[in-house]
């Protein structure tokens, strides 16, 4: 209702049309009872009159399909608005939802609530909507008239129609589970699909191939089997309501013949109330024949729901420009509350300093860097920036004052200048090109076809190395006092790594300017000798600190980390 409400004028006119079809549709059983009358009674035929008759019925029809074609244009366009609405607040809500939704979703699936699902509300509960309003009117229309003609007869139909209603019922609530397990299961094959084009590379290196294929049949496997039970008990609805209105059709004939035979009817009236008993089933099965999208359409818009009332990231806080001072007291943190991954962290970093990140896979250097950036917030402790708890500063002013370059290199397809101005849309062609030449990516970028103005993307053959440039081409755009390099330069060969490593040391410590604070996860040691201080971790901890010099004088477990990666490039 909340996105119906919006164009409610379109739906009111819909609405309105189906009254006026369901209106025209109700006079024609009238009109053409009468004509039979007109035609079988005593004398001679009043052809004139029939005409008239015939003109009327054709206007009456004339005016169903025009009211009908009128309903159907706006529940069309009503439909079309709902799921742009859904699919707008879906996609807003799928970037604002905090990061620990996104890491505990499957993406593929939560892009198939936004696409896939989103298309199943339209197709059954808008129409669907109109269909059963229209449905409706006809049936207590179509009662009204009956009652006026003989009501025996019309209790007779009214009294066997809710068995068809009940079977509708008990048919629907049965089925709704399987339409339910249906939609989850559409989103494991969407997000399988899509994991198997991402990694087809990696698929073919490893001959994953015949595996992928088995898993993916399995899971389409699992989606036919419950799209199979769901049609079945689906598809029992309308040949038991056919059933049962045929029976009401029959019970209705009998009584009007025999009503006939005593000479308490005409040929036309016993006409008017078989086409009425007709038209009284027609609604009903129409109704129970959008029960399966509507419960298809019913488990979507559930999945969207979901998505959208996801409580977002507060962005609340005070917006402040930072300097680069960051205390870190009595942290702890935790994905999961029964394991602890962070605990009693405290590290103080003055403006200026090199912070460098070292230790073993799943030691928690990445997730310091999240608590850094306010992905995440701390558990317990706090972090301070230039002496302010950073929960009294808006995400967005602490992410404002951080540059970062992940080990991830992300391009998105558009021109080579739009993705360096990522971070700085209104930056001018000189910034951008100064930019990447500190980030030495220029002359690649000068002997694309178009230079600057080349559309490139992810699949379009530019090497890791050259997109990861680009990363740093970003963020030296930007300039920002604060900077976290997470494997920065692990896709990029030894030379081109030298000179991104001279120009992120010019970068973190310009000429006649004050240096900048910087955090670097490294595993190749060689690259952060000249580090301020170094961190060592392992297992949430700090277990030891200082610069390079010192923690190979120490023999702990910076120097066997150092010494193994000596001795393996040897």
């Amino acid at each position: 209702m909340k996105y119906l409400k919006p164009h409610s004028a379109l739906l009111v006119i819909a609405f309105l049309c189906a009254v006026v079809s369901a209106a025209a549709s109700l006079l024609t059983p009238v009109v053409i009872g009468d004509a039979v009358d007109c035609a079988t009674g005593a004398g001679a035929v009043d052809f004139k009159r029939l005409m008239t008759y015939i003109i009327t019925l054709a206007c009456l029809i004339g005016a169903v399909l025009v009211f009908q074609w009128l309903m159907n244009v706006c529940a069309q366009r009503t439909a079309h608005l709902t799921v742009r609405d859904a699919r707008r607040d879906g996609f807003a809500a799928l970037v604002d939802a905090p990061l620990g939704y996104v890491d505990s979703h499957s993406h593929g699936d939560l892009a198939a609530r936004i696409s896939v699902d989103a298309d199943q509300i339209a197709d059954g509960i808008v129409q669907g909507a109109t269909q059963i309003f229209t449905g409706v009117v006809t049936i207590v229309g179509t009662l009204v008239f009956m009652i006026r003609i003989n009501l025996w007869i019309a209790l007779a139909v009214a009294g066997l129609t809710p068995l068809s209603l009940l079977v509708s019922f008990f048919v629907a609530r049965g089925s709704h589970k399987y339409f339910t397990e249906q939609t989850r299961v559409r989103g494991e094959l969407f997000d399988r699909t899509d994991e198997t084009v991402k990694n087809r590379a990696l698929i073919a290196a490893y001959g994953y191939a015949p595996r992928a294929e088995k898993a993916f049949s399995k899971t389409n496997a699992d989606l036919k089997r419950c799209g199979f039970k769901a049609t079945f008990y689906s598809s029992l609805v309308n040949p038991s309501t056919r059933l049962i209105n045929s029976l009401v059709y029959a019970v209705a004939a009998v009584m009007g013949t025999v009503y006939a035979v005593e000479g308490n009817m005409t040929v036309g009236g016993i006409t008017k109330l078989l086409l009425y008993a007709n038209q009284f089933a027609r609604p009903l099965n129409e109704i129970t024949g959008v029960i399966t999208e509507f419960q298809t359409s019913l488990a979507a818009a559930k999945r969207i729901l979901d998505l959208t009332d996801v409580t977002p990231q507060d962005d609340c806080g005070k917006d402040l420009p930072l300097c680069g001072d960051i205390q870190i007291r009595d942290l702890d943190f935790s994905y999961v509350a029964e394991k602890p991954l962070i605990s009693d962290m405290n590290i103080a970093v003055k403006k200026g300093t090199l912070v460098a990140i070292v230790g073993r896979t799943g030691c928690g250097k990445t997730t310091l860097i999240n608590l850094l950036m306010r992905f995440y917030d701390p558990d317990d402790g706090s972090i301070l920036f230039d002496g302010t708890d950073a929960k009294e500063l808006s995400r967005s002013s602490v992410r404002n004052n951080f540059g970062m370059v992940l080990q991830d290199s992300w391009i998105f397809k558009g021109s080579v200048r739009d993705n360096i101005a990522y971070g700085k849309p209104d930056a001018t062609d000189e910034e951008i090109a100064a930019a990447a030449k500190a980030a030495h990516i220029d002359g690649f970028i000068e002997r694309l076809p178009n230079g600057y103005d080349t559309v490139i993307d992810d699949n379009d053959g530019i090497s890791q190395g050259q997109k990861q440039l680009i990363n740093i081409a970003r963020v030296m755009l930007v300039d920002p006092p604060m900077l976290i390099l997470d494997e920065a330069t692990s896709n990029i060969d030894t030379r081109t790594e030298k000179r991104v490593q001279a120009a992120f040391d010019n970068l973190l410590r310009p000429q006649g300017k004050d240096k900048k604070t910087g955090f670097v996860v490294a595993h190749r040691l060689s690259t952060i000798v000249n580090a301020d201080i170094i961190l060592v971790m392992d297992k949430g901890k700090i277990i030891e600190r200082g610069t390079h010099k010192e923690l190979l004088e120490k023999g702990g477990a910076y120097s066997e980390l150092y010494n193994a990666q000596f001795a393996a490039a040897s």
